[in-house]
């Protein structure tokens, strides 16, 4: 019984080899058993070799120091070849480093069912063939493309400008005119006097929103191209794009608040578009302007003025009033005389996109600036991801046009997709063609996106590669024990908490939501409460925006655009918000209060009054010894219910509540200044001092305010 007793305890230790001269040996004969056990010839470990730690490379390389070390050559085959289609037997044999003779032998396996007689130069046609070659030559293979195979460069595709025109084929051509400046200085008042129009009486919030361009004819019968810019700080993009396709800046400057900031930002753009620049000081008319000091303001900044012995004409005129326009024309024409501009009349169309919107009658839409060539019906234009063919061509007022020479602004309808404000107009020869352009710009842009997606995730994996490392290293260095896992197993979508604003913009203009996208951007926030664009659009709210609001709880931001009644109904059956502006600061200001709203409420501390402790006295409470500290009041005034904080020394002794409050022998629940009470706190363990303030206050929710700056 002991010897099958100790045999079964020996058989169970944990322990993978033993040599045979461990094995007891026990005679039949009967003997002590346990000190024949112990005279073996080698004494068993037994630590359990499955929980050793593992040795580092360093550790190994001190321990095998002045020992020989077995090192083992590499597994034959490792090697990875490069296999193509259609190989021949000697290009088989050059990739494997054999002569033809051994690629002979390994065909004769490879292929053994086929009567083809292999030579040097036959082409073998089935794939499987050269990789059983391959395998039975020892060695690993990969596909690549054939070393002498040149690749196709992609053919670029794109429509490109045509050469400059030769001098004999250039025609003279009205100017094109930026009118430009800061908000509310009187730019679209100058228009409606030069086209005698009143565009400034039907503008929301008395500021332009939009980039106009129309023609004006002047009383001389020359034909000026005007370009009306938004003053506001919000419209950047839509300045800048007004002084790259203008060939004069009239930047107008109010004589009563002088140089602003948007007057410097339209200099500083006049200069980058190398064009020259006309000021025209208005508002002279109002009593008090002085026009020496605004010329003065200019010549701070570099514009020095005629008048000031620079090179820039000044003309001081009235908008209002309509003074002195004829001089401010004049100057223009004269200026346009000088530059003398010229355009091809002929040839292929070249032009800019001023302003892209969609009719709710007439669909897209896209006003468009010709620079080269004439705009007619029928003509296949290309711009940006859009294109179309030419249906209609109308100008500023709406009556329709037969062409459109150089210099001329015309309204284009016809879009297939609809181009954005700033997209550069190119004539194609088909509708083919222009497929062409536009199926080769798409790739180009996934291309681009690619690219951008394929540095995010190498990020994304050098990131995870690092922390895989660190865990590596972490369960190396404790050997063979199991690590627990940190926790449980983490969701695929983490639901996310954070409070979250997404919303959703439609306008009426391309430059219009560009402008307001511009605004969101500058948002910087997100730790505190994260605004996300859904998606944004021209046009008028569509049920397709309904639904992406309702999926993301979004509000949908309707810039001088309707809504259609049936959609608004459908919009508050599905808990869709849809608030509509027609100035684009009052949006703004709509989305800050919506960001405030979902900033958390914190809780801050409101000090109601303040009591010195006179002294301390023992009440009786049943058969009990309370407490009660002997306090006037000295600010404020002392609540019952309010939360209690006692400072000794300058240090906080005691927080809470009170449990009774007494003036004279009454229970009250007020104590006002100059008053002295008795206070029981919660704590009957606690006791005050004489000179101890005692504080009253409460906890009141405060809501959060962003400090968002859109920069005006």
């Amino acid at each position: 019984m002991f010897r099958s007793v100790v045999l079964r305890c020996f058989f169970r230790l944990p322990i993978k080899h033993l040599k045979n001269e461990c094995f007891l040996q026990i005679p039949e004969t009967g003997k002590d058993y346990s000190k024949l056990f112990w005279s073996t010839r080698r004494r068993i470990s037994v630590s359990s070799i499955s929980f050793k730690k593992r040795k580092s490379s360093e550790e190994k390389a001190i321990e095998n120091q002045g020992k020989r070390v077995i090192r083992y050559s590499p597994k034959a085959g490792s090697e990875v070849v490069g296999i193509w289609r259609n190989m021949t037997v000697q290009e088989i044999a050059d990739v494997l480093k054999k002569n033809v003779d051994h690629v002979y032998k390994a065909l004769e396996f490879a292929d053994k069912n086929s009567d083809t007689i292999y030579r040097k130069d036959t082409v073998i046609h089935n794939p499987q063939i050269i990789r059983d070659v391959v395998k039975i030559s020892g060695c690993r293979f990969k596909i690549v493309a054939r070393p002498d195979e040149e690749v196709e460069k992609e053919e670029n595709k794109d429509a490109v400008p045509a050469p400059p025109a030769p001098p004999e084929r250039l025609r003279p051509r009205p100017p094109v005119v930026c009118v430009m400046g800061h908000v509310d200085h009187g730019k679209t008042t100058l228009l409606d006097a030069l086209r005698d129009t009143s565009v400034v009486d039907t503008e929301f919030g008395g500021i332009t929103q939009h980039i106009g361009a129309f023609e004006v004819k002047l009383p001389s019968g020359e034909k000026v191209t005007f370009l009306d810019t938004p003053g506001h700080a919000a419209f950047t993009a839509m300045r800048s794009r007004g002084a790259h396709a203008t060939d004069v800046v009239v930047l107008v400057v109010a004589a009563d608040d002088g140089v602003m900031e948007q007057t410097l930002e339209s200099v500083r753009m006049a200069r980058q578009a190398d064009v020259p620049i006309l000021v025209a000081i208005n508002k002279i008319d109002k009593p008090g302007v002085n026009i020496e000091k605004t010329m003065r303001s200019l010549a701070q900044h570099g514009l020095v003025c005629e008048a000031l012995g620079g090179d820039v004409q000044a003309v001081a005129i009235s908008a209002l009033k309509r003074l002195h326009l004829d001089t401010l024309v004049e100057a223009l024409i004269l200026q346009a005389q000088l530059m003398d501009l010229k355009a091809d009349p002929g040839g292929y169309v070249e032009g800019v996109v001023i302003e892209a919107f969609v009719d709710p009658r007439t669909g897209k839409q896209a006003t468009v600036l010709v620079q080269r060539g004439t705009l007619r019906k029928g003509c296949v234009i290309v711009a940006g991801n859009g294109w179309a063919k030419v249906r209609v061509l109308q100008d500023s007022a709406g009556v329709g046009l037969q062409e459109a020479p150089p210099a001329t602004p015309a309204r284009v309808l016809g879009w297939r997709e609809m181009p954005a404000a700033g997209d550069r107009v190119l004539e194609v020869d088909s509708e083919k063609r222009a497929n062409e352009v536009m199926k080769w710009r798409h790739n180009q842009r996934m291309k681009e996106k690619q690219e951008s997606d394929l540095e995010a995730i190498s990020i994304k994996e050098s990131e995870h590669q690092a922390k895989y490392k660190q865990m590596l290293a972490q369960k190396r260095a404790i050997g063979r024990f199991r690590t627990r896992p940190d926790g449980p197993r983490q969701k695929m979508i983490q639901h996310d908490d954070h409070p979250t604003l997404s919303v959703l913009v439609k306008g009426d203009v391309d430059g219009s939501v560009e402008a307001i996208l511009d605004i969101l951007e500058t948002y910087d926030e997100h730790d505190r409460v994260k605004l996300e664009l859904v998606n944004y659009g021209v046009g008028q709210v569509t049920p397709n925006d309904i639904e992406v609001a309702q999926a993301f709880k979004a509000i949908i931001y309707a810039f001088n655009v309707e809504c259609p009644p049936a959609l608004s109904v459908e919009a508050k059956n599905s808990g869709v918000t849809i608030k509509r502006h027609n100035v684009i600061y009052k949006l703004v200001d709509d989305v800050k209060e919506e960001l405030n709203a979902r900033i958390p409420v914190t809780q801050d501390e409101e000090l109601l009054g303040e009591a010195n402790v006179l002294q301390e006295f023992q009440v009786s409470e049943g058969k009990k010894k309370v407490p009660v500290a002997g306090c006037r009041c000295v600010k404020g005034s002392l609540v019952r219910n309010a939360l209690y904080r006692v400072i000794r020394a300058q240090e906080v002794v005691f927080e809470g509540k009170l449990a009774s409050m007494k003036h004279l022998k009454d229970e009250v629940t007020t104590i006002k200044r100059d008053m002295e009470c008795g206070l029981r706190f919660e704590d009957p363990a606690f006791s005050v001092q004489p000179g101890d303030t005692v504080i009253c206050y409460k906890m009141v929710d405060v809501s959060g305010k962003t400090n968002w700056d859109p920069g005006f």
